[in-house]
């Protein structure tokens, strides 16, 4: 009985070193398509270059509106207690109806009215805090009734 020799070649299976040649070379072309292509890479840029002066506007935008927001806020608080203040302290009978608020808050300026008010005995205290933003000024009004006293009685807020 004679045996055949048979080789790799003659079975059809490939020898050793052409399948790891085959290997490196379609793990080589996968690498290459992984990246991104030339073109690619420009239209990205071109989208970005649109979408971000928009987003960017969008954001100024945003601060615009939360700067305002909070002077608005400050402005409320400040003609508050300076409302308050006013008509605690009867300031308002003495005539001193404007003034600031000193260094520590540099930016308001507040003003106060008194007005007749339907009763002889109540009067309208208008405090307005003003300020300049984005180059506009600004302000904000809060009132109160405060009483006139009568001869040889005390004025006071009414709440």
């Amino acid at each position: 009985m004679t045996r055949a020799r048979t080789t790799c070649g003659s079975t059809g299976v490939p020898p050793v070193s052409a399948v790891v040649y085959r290997a490196k070379r379609t793990q080589a072309r996968r690498l290459c398509h992984q990246g991104f292509t030339f073109i690619e890479i420009l239209a990205t840029l071109v989208i970005l270059s649109i979408a971000l002066p928009a987003v960017m506007q969008g954001i100024s935008g945003c601060l615009t509106v939360a700067s305002s927001a909070k002077c608005q806020s400050e402005a409320a608080e400040l003609a508050h207690d300076k409302l308050m203040e006013l008509a605690a302290e009867g300031q308002w009978q003495q005539g001193v109806l404007a003034g600031d608020f000193g260094p520590d808050i540099p930016l308001y300026q507040w003003k106060a009215d008194v007005l007749e008010f339907e009763s002889g005995t109540l009067r309208q205290l208008d405090v307005t805090v003003l300020w300049r933003q984005g180059g506009k000024d600004k302000s904000i009004t809060l009132s109160t009734l405060v009483y006139t006293a009568q001869a040889g009685q005390t004025g006071g807020v009414l709440e």
